[in-house]
């Protein structure tokens, strides 16, 4: 069985969309007229990225959102989204929890699919998206001397998995940073956001911009510092990981953690230490 960066490289064999760029970012992109529509894909698999006994309004909320996320990432204005639903669970608490996520992000459904399936539940949103600046931020725009910034403290969610009460809205019910997007988009560098864990997305951000992220855990904002490196690696934080030039103006909260460095031998440098893969650096499928 293929992991996923060996599925990933098997697909970039395939005859891709210029939207696509290259597989090696979070969303797509189509030019349509003057405007630039952005859509992005995310999955939510029973056992995998919640537990059987989750309340499925928390499950529904969170797959948009996530995917909203991504969004976020790229400045862009939610249009709406599509839902791929397998019935059989509690099915009327994930219309309710659907029902809140897209009034309070004002992100209407356009449609989708819905099956009748056994074993585990699957669920599948597209977020389509509208670009409010351009060039649309990207993964692999880091330029040598910026500042690499996240727009708030990582391991919230963590903790709220492990049921610490004031972080449980962290893991189930996680804030896209939509508004923040919106207002660095048209200053920054490279945007993602952390999904797999700060370390993880730090390095593949560097790998997309061939070049490498200098970062000091010191200065990283972590929601507990007794356990800074867990918090680090966990993931499921969804903040905004950007680069920006070093004395910007920035028009959000947000920390800066490093620089960014022409490409050395390993793409990420955590406290001076090079770090030359990513095993361990975060969530990882297979």
């Amino acid at each position: 069985m293929m992991d996923e960066t060996e599925f990933l490289s098997a697909l970039r064999t395939l005859p891709l969309h210029p939207g696509a760029r290259q597989l090696r970012d979070d969303c797509a992109l189509i030019e349509i007229g003057g405007e630039t529509l952005i859509f992005n894909h995310d999955t939510m698999t029973e056992d995998v990225h919640f537990r059987p006994n989750a309340d499925l309004a928390d499950v529904a909320y969170k797959l948009v959102a996530i995917n909203l996320s991504d969004l976020a990432s790229k400045g862009a204005e939610p249009v709406g989204i599509l839902l791929g639903h397998s019935l059989g669970g509690n099915d009327g608490r994930f219309i309710e929890g659907l029902r809140e996520v897209t009034a309070e992000f004002s992100v209407p459904l356009m449609g989708g699919d819905t099956v009748a399936a056994t074993g585990a539940s699957t669920y599948a949103v597209t977020a389509v998206g509208r670009a409010t600046s351009r060039p649309v931020p990207s993964r692999t725009s880091a330029e040598i001397g910026q500042g690499v910034f996240v727009t708030g403290p990582v391991g919230r969610a963590m903790l709220g998995f492990e049921g610490h009460p004031e972080h449980l809205a962290n893991f189930n019910r996680p804030r896209p940073r939509l508004t923040e997007g919106r207002a660095l988009a048209p200053l920054v560098g490279a945007m993602m956001d952390v999904s797999d864990g700060l370390l993880l997305d730090a390095f593949r951000l560097a790998n997309a911009s061939n070049v490498s992220l200098a970062l000091d855990s010191t200065l990283i904002p972590v929601a507990d510092p007794a356990r800074a490196d867990e918090c680090m690696r966990w993931g499921d934080d969804y903040e905004l990981l950007f680069t920006a030039a070093r004395d910007v103006r920035l028009p959000v909260a947000a920390t800066r953690i490093g620089q960014v460095e022409p490409r050395g031998f390993a793409p990420l440098v955590l406290d001076g230490e090079p770090v030359l893969n990513s095993a361990g650096l975060g969530y990882s499928h297979g």
